[in-house]
C-alpha cells in the first residue's frame, strides 16, 4: 500500500457493479481527473452481499451494511483507495480506520412513484399492488392509502423498472435521485412530496469513503465536498444513530440549510403505517449533530420509543 502522505500516480475507486453505482463512481472519477489529470483513476467493481441476496427483504438479512461491507473490507486492506456509496446505504458506524471524506452536492432527495397506467398515488385503484423494498416507504404509503397492497421489490434500478413494465406491479416507488442520474426521470408519474413520503437518511447524496490516515486522498476529495450537503447529511445521520435505526425500522429524515440555519424534519412509523410520529427542529448549522440527536429524542418522547419497542426493543 502506498504511503498515505506522498503523491501517487494512480488511484483505485471501489464500487458496486450496478449501473447506478457505476454512474456514481464514474462521476467521482471524472471529477478527480479534472482536479488531478496526472493521476490515473480506475474503477474496481466489488460484489456486495446486498447484490447477492435478492429474494429476501433487506430488513431480514442485515439491512444497510449489506451494500458496503465487502467494499469497506477492500478499503481497509488497501486494495482500493476510496469507495463511492449512496449515503442512504451507509451505516452510521464505520470501521475504525475509515471515514466519509466527501459528500458532493445532493441530487433530488424525494421519492418518485412510477405507475403503469400513469396514475398518481391518490388515483391508484383500491388494492393496487405497489412495489418497494423499503419499510420506510411501505409505512408512509400505508399511512396515506391503507388499502394498497405493498409487495417486496428488490434488484437494481433497471430490474425494478422492468418488473413494473412486465406487469408484476401496478406502481413502484424509487428514489428520484437514481432515476435523474440515469436519465430515466421521464418515466416518473409523480414526485411524492415530503408530507407524503419523507426520504431516507442521506437519500440523494453520494458519499466518498477513505482511510483516515490517507492525507493525499483526503486533500483531493476536499475539493469535491459540498459543505452544505455534508452538514445536512451529518444531522440526518445523527438522528439515525441515536435511534440505532437501519432498514428494520421505518425511520425518515430530511434537512434543509438556508442562511446558516438548519431545519430538520424526521419521523418514526409503525410497520402498518397506522402510527406515525413526526416532528422537526431548527438551529444553527454548527449544531448539526446536536440537532439530529435532539430531534431523535423528541420523536422518542412523542411515541417513537413505543414503536421501536414493538419492532425490536427500545433504543
Amino acid at each position: 500500500m502506498s504511503s498515505p502522505t506522498t503523491s501517487r500516480s494512480s488511484l483505485v475507486i471501489g464500487t458496486r457493479g450496478s449501473r447506478l453505482a457505476i454512474w456514481q463512481a464514474e462521476w467521482v472519477q471524472a471529477r478527480l481527473r479534472e482536479i488531478a489529470p496526472e493521476i490515473r483513476v480506475t474503477l474496481q467493481r466489488i460484489k456486495t452481499s446486498g447484490d447477492k441476496i435478492l429474494d429476501v427483504p433487506l430488513a431480514k438479512v442485515g439491512g444497510k451494511g449489506l451494500f458496503v461491507k465487502e467494499i469497506e473490507e477492500a478499503l481497509v486492506r488497501g486494495e482500493i483507495d476510496l469507495a463511492v456509496h449512496s449515503m442512504k446505504d451507509v451505516p452510521t458506524v464505520l470501521p475504525e480506520p475509515l471515514e466519509i471524506l466527501c459528500i458532493p452536492p445532493r441530487e433530488d432527495p424525494r421519492d418518485a412513484l412510477i405507475s403503469r397506467d400513469g396514475l398518481g398515488l391518490d388515483r391508484l385503484p383500491k388494492g393496487a399492488r405497489v412495489g418497494t423494498s423499503s419499510l420506510r416507504r411501505q409505512s408512509q404509503l400505508l399511512h396515506r392509502r391503507g388499502d394498497l397492497r405493498i409487495d417486496m421489490l428488490r434488484g437494481n434500478l433497471d430490474t425494478r423498472l422492468r418488473k413494473l413494465k412486465e406487469g408484476e406491479y401496478d406502481a413502484i416507488v424509487l428514489a428520484a435521485a437514481g432515476l435523474r442520474r440515469m436519465g430515466w426521470d421521464g418515466d416518473v408519474t409523480e414526485y411524492l412530496p415530503f408530507d407524503v413520503s419523507l426520504p431516507a437518511i442521506g437519500q440523494g447524496a453520494i458519499g466518498v469513503e477513505g482511510r483516515r490516515d490517507d492525507r493525499f486522498v483526503q486533500d483531493l476529495l476536499s475539493r469535491l465536498d459540498d459543505p452544505a450537503t455534508h452538514t445536512v447529511v451529518r444531522a440526518e445521520r445523527a438522528l439515525l444513530d441515536r435511534l440505532q435505526g437501519g432498514c428494520q425500522v421505518p425511520i425518515a429524515a430530511h434537512g434543509v440549510l438556508a442562511g446558516g440555519r438548519l431545519r430538520l424534519e424526521g419521523l418514526i412509523a409503525s410497520l402498518d403505517g397506522r402510527t406515525l410520529v413526526r416532528d422537526s427542529v431548527e438551529g444553527m448549522e454548527q449544531e448539526a449533530r446536536d440537532l439530529g440527536v435532539r430531534l431523535a429524542e423528541r420523536l422518542l418522547a412523542r411515541g417513537g420509543a413505543a414503536i421501536l419497542q414493538e419492532i425490536y426493543g427500545a433504543p
